[in-house]
């Protein structure tokens, strides 16, 4: 009885969204015949523009890996400054604020704003996927370092280890799967993140996307996502490999 109330508040939130939202099934019945004239307009893909294509994608490659190597440096600071086991409570829950506050902030505002700063190209939107990923990622660090098991550590230190044996034998291993793991799905998020950067200006494939679709040219388009899709497998085949490997 003592999630009744609990279950009783989820399903009063659940018919608030439902009533508010103003959900036509009629509209959605009704938009299977515009979806299909939009994709019938996207066949066949028109392979004329890898040239472009290709040059987008290489860009927004740059920006993911080097937004989330530039995430990773600030996170190890940030992340040791964040954990509760190693800091006091005056230092770890003010950097905890500031990391909430981070990830509270959208990254296609963080995109524009530093679009403005520095103009157009691939460093705004570098500049922004570090800034946005350092929230979430630092997060990650400060709960692996807490997580840490102290019985080996000190056992070590029983033993006479000193301080960078313990760091190397006793800690980092209990944080390295869990770092590897957060890092390549951050840097996942991170390239999902940087394909519509393109679209405020920071760099990108997502430049083409919103160019061929405003001037109507589908199957361009259509080439854009089929190119996108590929690559998201192909890394998601690659990080699925790492994490076997390390696991």
């Amino acid at each position: 009885m003592r999630g009744f109330p609990l279950t009783l508040a989820l399903v009063a939130v659940v018919i608030w969204s439902g009533v508010s939202a103003d959900i036509d099934l009629s509209k959605l019945v009704s938009s299977g015949v515009r979806m299909g004239d939009f994709l019938s307009r996207m066949y066949p893909p028109n392979f004329s523009v890898w040239p472009e294509v290709q040059k987008g994608l290489l860009e927004t490659l740059r920006i993911a890996i080097l937004g989330t190597l530039g995430s990773v440096f600030i996170s190890t600071f940030l992340g040791v400054l964040a954990a509760q086991t190693l800091m006091p409570a005056a230092v770890y829950r003010p950097v905890r604020s500031l990391l909430a506050l981070i990830r509270s902030i959208p990254l296609i505002l963080v995109a524009m704003l530093m679009v403005g700063a520095v103009g157009l190209g691939p460093l705004p939107g570098i500049l922004a996927i570090t800034f946005h990923a350092t929230g979430m990622l630092a997060k990650f660090y400060a709960e692996a370092i807490d997580d840490v098991q102290p019985a080996p550590v000190l056992a070590l230190d029983s033993m006479g280890a000193s301080g960078l044996q313990r760091l190397k034998f006793g800690i980092w291993p209990q944080m390295a799967p869990v770092i590897l793991r957060d890092t390549i799905f951050r840097f996942e998020l991170n390239l999902r993140e940087s394909l519509v950067l393109g679209v405020v200006g920071a760099g990108g494939v997502g430049f083409y996307i919103q160019t061929y679709v405003r001037s109507f040219q589908y199957d361009k388009a259509a080439t854009v996502a089929i190119v996108i899709a590929v690559l998201i497998v192909l890394i998601e085949l690659i990080n699925s490999a790492i994490r076997r490997k390390f696991s």
